[in-house]
């Protein structure tokens, strides 16, 4: 696995501090225009924003020599200058320095709710746009065939989804602000809430949340006040996935600041989920896929010296019973010969750096 160049990486973790602080407002976003206007022979600014159907939409913000209006607009077109200046990194991080940017679809339904606030409530991306990440965190160039996706998977704590006191804007407007073809999908359950949205495309928005108490809910769509009208799916051992998460940037546009599960609790959970997926048709297929990205997480854990990582997020979830044992096991199993030797090397490198007994991959 070929490291990426160590100009790219610091170029990354610079645009993702730059895209963090960058001002975004919803009265005036950088891609519209500040223009002044004379009416009566009187100067005055308004803003243009450009909409969908190639038309304008103009709105008027005040008198040209009012100071304070003046200087608003000299901020915003040096937001505009450094807008300007990350989407030239975005372009050098993809184009030159092989890191991997989202299709884009993907790309703006992430930016839309990120806009919106969804990473401010708490909300993880994980699935595959999550893994397209890694690369960039982790300073290795990932194979494209592992990153391919069509659909957009969020997570957000059922507790925290409860207690927000705060809520994302409807999201069925925000996804249809990017695609009008979105659709609510009638939950499995044939309860009237929705966690998944569909495009006409076939590209899939789905909701997911920490699973509580009995198997006997795990159909039933869980209320999450926060996400604007959605519900969310609960999932067993996704509070494992999302303890603890990282903050990055996906390379779309500008960059869009995202927050997204731990590398190393990823390619575990990936082990246990690839477990659980059924043989024959599409689950089969999403298993394959879940294995491949495990084992290229685990040699970029291990090429990265992060081995202690790995180690622990393994242990613990080794330690969280019979049923996390034998997912481990059993995923571990699916993995290539090489790729099963590799795993326990890098856990018995990774408990030796932690001072802890190696817990068994395989048994």
């Amino acid at each position: 696995m070929k490291s990426i160049d160590l100009l790219y990486q610091t170029m990354l973790a610079e645009l993702a501090q730059r895209s963090l602080d960058a001002a975004w407002t919803a009265d005036f976003p950088p891609d519209g225009r500040f223009v002044t206007s004379v009416v009566k022979g009187k100067r005055y600014w308004y803003f243009d924003l450009s909409l969908q159907d190639g038309g304008k939409k103009r709105r008027y913000v005040g008198p040209a020599d009012d100071e304070a209006i003046s200087a608003r607009v000299e901020t915003f077109k040096r937001d505009k200058d450094d807008l300007r200046a990350r989407r030239r990194m975005v372009s050098s991080l993809t184009r030159e320095g092989g890191m991997i940017a989202p299709d884009r679809m993907s790309g703006d339904i992430v930016e839309a709710l990120a806009n919106a606030g969804l990473f401010r409530l708490r909300g993880v991306l994980i699935g595959t746009l999550a893994f397209q990440t890694y690369g960039g965190l982790l300073g290795v160039r990932l194979p494209m065939a592992s990153i391919l996706t069509g659909d957009a998977d969020i997570a957000q704590d059922f507790a925290i989804g409860r207690e927000v006191q705060d809520s994302l804007p409807p999201i069925l407007g925000l996804l249809q602000a990017v695609d009008p073809t979105f659709r609510a999908v009638p939950h499995r359950s044939g309860a009237t809430a929705s966690s998944s949205f569909r495009a006409s495309t076939g590209y899939r928005v789905e909701f997911l949340t920490t699973h509580r108490g009995s198997d006997d809910f795990s159909d039933h769509p869980s209320k999450m006040p926060s996400l604007g009208g959605a519900s969310a799916d609960p999932l067993r051992f996704l509070d494992f996935l999302i303890r603890d998460p990282v903050r990055t940037v996906l390379l779309h546009k500008s960059g869009v600041p995202v927050i997204v599960p731990d590398p190393a609790r990823y390619a575990v959970h990936k082990l246990i989920v690839a477990s659980r997926r059924r043989d024959g048709g599409e689950s089969a297929l999403k298993r394959d896929k879940d294995i491949r990205q495990a084992a290229l997480l685990f040699e970029a854990l291990g090429q990265t010296r992060r081995t202690s990582d790995l180690c622990l997020a393994y242990n613990e979830a080794w330690e969280r019973g019979p049923a996390w044992q034998e997912g481990l096991r059993a995923g571990a199993a699916m993995l290539d010969e090489p790729d099963k030797r590799r795993l326990a090397d890098l856990l018995r490198a990774g408990a030796a750096e932690i001072g802890e007994d190696a817990t068994p991959p395989f048994g």
